[in-house]
């Protein structure tokens, strides 16, 4: 179950067990505060309290057996105009699965959170960055781009103010971390749900890395692109 900025208070009819982990925040089960990035044993009643989101934008929350959601092209993701649900609602009850075996390993990790105030984002150069002239290859590099509300898990949109553009190519295969630049100035960064294929110059591409610190990063908020 995904989260964004603040989270949602459950409560579970069922014993379970679950983890949490992405964004930093305040996590409290039966008002005890309790880590993330670790297992918890849930039983009936519990209620579960995914604070407000201090570092990062997004939460995920694991639970043993999983969502008993419907089952669309063999996903039980939620997805605006695909599935019949795009978000939860308050008061809504989620099906979940009995764990089939109980959880022994109760490890913990310490994930990579980064910093708010470094928005520098690590890139290869892309297939078509060498078709680019000097001025927008720099301007690639020296220009801060502020992450546009219209963006979705397919695609951030940025604005930025210097005039950037690239000539479209033929149809060609892209990936996760794409950074599109289009004839009108546009420039895109595919993200986890992007398409296979697209016409626009291929002029960057974002490490695994950048992809994660992508995606944490709240609309508004500027980045700019360092060569890795």
């Amino acid at each position: 179950l995904e989260t964004t900025i603040v989270g949602p208070i459950l409560k579970f009819h069922q014993d379970t067990f679950i983890a949490i982990t992405g964004a930093n925040c305040l996590l409290k089960i039966n008002g005890n505060p309790v880590c993330l990035n670790a297992v918890h044993e849930i039983y009936k009643g519990d209620i579960l309290n995914i604070g407000k989101a201090t570092l990062g934008v997004r939460n995920y929350l694991a639970i043993s057996g999983g969502f008993k959601s419907e089952l669309v092209l063999n996903s039980r993701s939620y997805y605006i105009d695909i599935s019949k649900n795009s978000t939860l609602i308050k008061g809504e009850y989620m099906r979940i699965s009995k764990p089939s075996s109980a959880i022994l390993n109760r490890t913990k990790i310490t994930p990579l959170y980064f910093n708010s105030k470094n928005r520098s984002i690590e890139v290869n150069k892309g297939p078509e960055f060498d078709l680019l002239d000097e001025k927008n290859k720099e301007a690639l590099f020296q220009s801060k781009f502020k992450i546009s509300p219209q963006s979705n898990r397919m695609a951030y949109q940025l604005d930025h103010v210097q005039r950037l553009s690239a000539a479209e190519i033929i149809t060609s295969s892209v990936q996760p971390g794409t950074v599109q630049l289009t004839p009108s100035g546009k420039s895109i960064i595919l993200m986890r749900d992007c398409q296979t294929t697209g016409g626009y110059a291929r002029v960057l591409q974002l490490t695994e890395q950048a992809i994660n610190q992508v995606a944490q990063s709240r609309t508004t908020e500027s980045i700019y692109f360092i060569l890795k």
